[in-house]
């Protein structure tokens, strides 16, 4: 008795509140320095807001209400205002363009890998040269699905819209319009109006600032500034190369991009020739991608989950707890997990959103740096094969684009791979796909939460041994307050602001500045990770394949209950949102 009184002493003692930690842990140094991005962000993108905005979303939203209060459907009129709505956007103002190139990674590339860095006049006007006769002909197939579309909506509104057959016909061609326009305004305009650029002097100037910015809180963590900085340059380096290849359009189409070259990269080099001692201090996996968490937080916006309302909700955060933990039971009691918090962890990154939920799920269960990686890993290799494999199988039988689309955010890992997914079935599929993901993203910091407190009552802890308050706080990943409290912010000045929110909002300081800024410290995580695995470390938790098992029969799991959840949440229990969301 004696000994688990002493040993909950240490559990209180340990949990002590220093103020200290503010600012000599990398939790908190993430919040802070995640924060300084996004005040950044408003206080650049707020007061140069585009010309004549405010003018030009009244007199487009008025153009909206009444060409919806004349006809059942979205009319040619209403998706020119819209389009002349959604064009105003903060990030396409010069001053936002020049931060878009200092922040910019290497661009595209088909044959010649230099081309991603560097592209000549002579190249880029071959470029265009190649585009053009392609690009002319979709401009034509736009005018002509125009000229459809006007024919059949004025056909509609001679009836009044009281013919649904000519209705419906209206609203077929419009769509057939708005498609045959997508591909046009798609990669063929980007093609056929390419320009020259070095993007040379941006990168090194973007890897000079990445590292004087993350070098700010190091000094206080207990590593030395300039030894950080010293192997940065190594660690950014091969992050680029990584983009690079990533960004090969072959590559890229089959869903190997560059955070997969990034960690394949960094394992080739420490499974090889090893790590060099210089770049031990710059190997801060967590701390790199905790601050890009941070800054994913103010993009889950509380508005998009309200478009998909409680059908999307029910889907997201219903069926992700129940797959996580029937997935945790079936590793410990079917297929005998030795390690529970590579169980825990290789679980979570499955059913909840990959990398993000394992991150934040091993700080709560203190996995070890290896089992992270194996978790990591797994979730990227099946990442780039379901988001090939799953829109393929939804098209293939004729699956309805709503429940496609929610199928594919609730079970794809990667919110990038969900909306790269979610457009193979066209807009509507990829908006619930993209909102559904938003929704399960939220819920990271719920299962961290819930994973940190049953690890101290139930895994941890002796029998009988009382937990206190103080070390579940202890045991709580910080960085996830950030996470939550940049959701919310954001989402409270999106909702006061309105249409100049999502303007000056969310295109402008989230796609046109922080985003930017998140791709740069997710990629460097990634590489870090990669030089910090060591297959012989990880060899023994492979054993019996018990790892892949378990993350095979999880999805498995995970696809079965999502699909069946969607279908009777969509078309069953709230069918009023698959009807909006479709008209």
């Amino acid at each position: 008795m004696a000994d688990q009184t002493q040993q909950a002493d240490v559990v209180i003692d340990r949990g002590k509140w220093e103020w200290s930690e503010l600012y000599k842990k990398e939790d908190w140094w993430a919040i802070w320095l995640g924060f300084a991005i996004l005040l950044a962000g408003l206080a650049i993108f707020l007061p140069r807001p585009p010309a004549d905005m405010h003018e030009k979303l009244a007199s487009a939203e008025a153009i909206m209400a009444h060409e919806a209060a004349q006809a059942p459907f979205n009319t040619i009129e209403w998706y020119t205002a819209n389009d002349a709505k959604s064009g105003l956007r903060a990030r396409n103002e010069p001053y936002a363009k020049t931060i878009g190139n200092w922040l910019q990674r290497p661009g595209r590339w088909s044959t010649n890998p230099m081309e991603s860095l560097y592209l000549s006049e002579e190249a880029a006007a071959e470029r265009r040269a190649k585009a053009e006769p392609a690009y002319k002909e979709a401009q034509e197939a736009t005018k002509m699905a125009l000229a459809t579309a006007r024919e059949a909506q004025d056909a509609a509104a001679a009836a009044e819209f009281q013919n649904e057959e000519l209705n419906e016909q209206a609203d077929t061609a419009i769509r057939e319009w708005r498609q045959a326009r997508e591909k046009e305004r798609g990669s063929l305009r980007a093609q056929a109006t390419v320009q020259a650029y070095n993007k040379i002097p941006y990168l090194i100037g973007i890897g000079i600032m990445i590292m004087l910015f993350f070098s700010i809180g190091t000094k206080f963590m207990g590593i030395s500034p300039i030894r950080f900085m010293q192997g940065f340059w190594f660690i950014f380096l091969l992050a680029v190369v990584a983009e690079i290849i990533g960004n090969q359009t072959t590559m890229r189409a089959y869903g190997f991009g560059s955070l997969i070259w990034a960690i394949l990269g960094g394992m080739l080099i420490s499974n090889t020739i090893g790590i060099p001692r210089f770049l031990m201090s710059a190997l801060q996996t967590e701390y790199f991608i905790k601050t890009g968490l941070v800054l994913l937080g103010a993009e889950i916006l509380f508005g998009k989950i309200l478009a998909i309302g409680q059908a999307g909700i029910f889907v997201a955060w219903v069926v992700t707890p129940t797959v996580l933990i029937l997935t945790y039971i079936f590793g410990q009691r079917v297929l005998k997990m030795e390690s529970k918090t590579l169980n825990i962890t290789v679980s979570a990154d499955m059913c909840v959103c990959g990398v993000s939920a394992a991150i934040a799920t091993a700080a709560a269960c203190r996995a070890k740096k290896e089992e992270l990686t194996i978790a990591v890993g797994m979730s990227m290799l099946f990442t780039a094969i379901m988001m090939i494999a799953l829109p393929t199988f939804i098209v293939a039988v004729g699956m309805h684009p709503v429940l496609g689309g929610a199928w594919i955010g609730g079970t794809i890992d990667s919110t990038g791979a969900v909306v790269a997914a979610g457009a193979f079935l066209g807009e509507v599929g990829m908006f619930v796909a993209a909102t559904v993901k938003m929704i399960q993203n939220i819920m990271i910091g719920m299962i961290a939460f819930g994973v940190a407190v049953y690890w101290c009552a139930r895994v941890d802890c002796a029998p009988g041994q009382q937990v206190s308050k103080m070390e579940i706080w202890y045991r709580f990943p910080k960085f996830v307050l950030g996470f939550i409290a940049a959701s919310i912010v954001f989402s409270s000045l999106l909702a006061y602001m309105g249409s100049v929110g999502d303007v000056m909002i969310d295109q402008g300081v989230l796609r046109g500045f922080s985003r930017l800024c998140r791709d740069w410290f997710f990629i460097l995580a990634f590489a870090s990770i990669g030089l910090s695995s060591n297959f012989r470390e990880m060899a023994h938790h492979f054993k019996g394949g018990k790892p892949v098992i378990l993350y095979v029969c999880g999805q498995s799991l995970n696809l079965l209950l999502t699909l069946v959840m969607a279908y009777i949440m969509f078309f069953l229990v709230f069918p009023g949102v698959t009807e909006k969301l479709m008209f």
